[in-house]
């Protein structure tokens, strides 16, 4: 059988194996699809499911990071920043939240997660890029609304009634914008 034939099926039953819940064996065919050596990332996210299943963080950390060092990808930064937030080193998993962003601008999970870092270590400031950049692919109106209710928090109510104006005259209806909108105009 061919290297590629053998990485398929290897990984394919590491899927089914996570699917049922049983993690040895999906760690160990993750792990020879590894072996094959085809340069894929996917058995190395495969590997870090399992570890994070096992409450094995630092392991799911580094499952990351080999797929990292092998395709940069958002959604590797994405799982390292998470094992970050959870060892409570909130700089770092800043840092590779926005890096995920970098590569891709609509990642929801890496921006979800960078808003809550950034109220959290004082720098709202620095995400309202990532925010508008989240926007320039994509109307969103979560992102938009959170976009306006950082502005506000910064106290740049003109820019957040700019945002709310956006998303009210496409979405009337919105509560939430309607109350932010009338708390700012207060």
């Amino acid at each position: 059988m061919s290297k590629h034939i053998d990485y398929e099926i290897n990984r394919e039953l590491g899927e089914c194996y996570l699917f049922m819940g049983e993690m040895d064996k999906a760690a160990e065919y993750y792990q020879k699809a590894v072996d094959c050596g085809t340069g894929h990332t996917e058995p190395f996210f495969g590997l870090a499911a399992v570890a994070i299943q096992k409450g094995e963080l630092k392991e799911a950390g580094r499952h990351y990071l080999a797929a990292l060092e092998l395709a940069p990808s958002d959604k590797a930064l994405v799982g390292l920043g998470l094992v970050f937030m959870e060892e409570g080193a909130d700089d770092e998993a800043f840092i590779h939240m926005d890096k995920a962003l970098e590569l891709n601008a609509a990642n929801i999970m890496a921006l979800n997660a960078l808003i809550r870092l950034a109220y959290k270590l004082s720098r709202v400031d620095e995400i309202i890029p990532r925010l508008s950049a989240a926007l320039d692919g994509e109307d969103n109106e979560s992102v938009r609304f959170t976009l306006a209710g950082c502005l506000s928090y910064l106290g740049r109510n003109d820019a957040a009634m700019e945002e709310l104006k956006i998303l009210l005259g496409k979405n009337p209806g919105h509560t939430d914008a309607q109350e932010l909108y009338a708390h700012i105009a207060a």
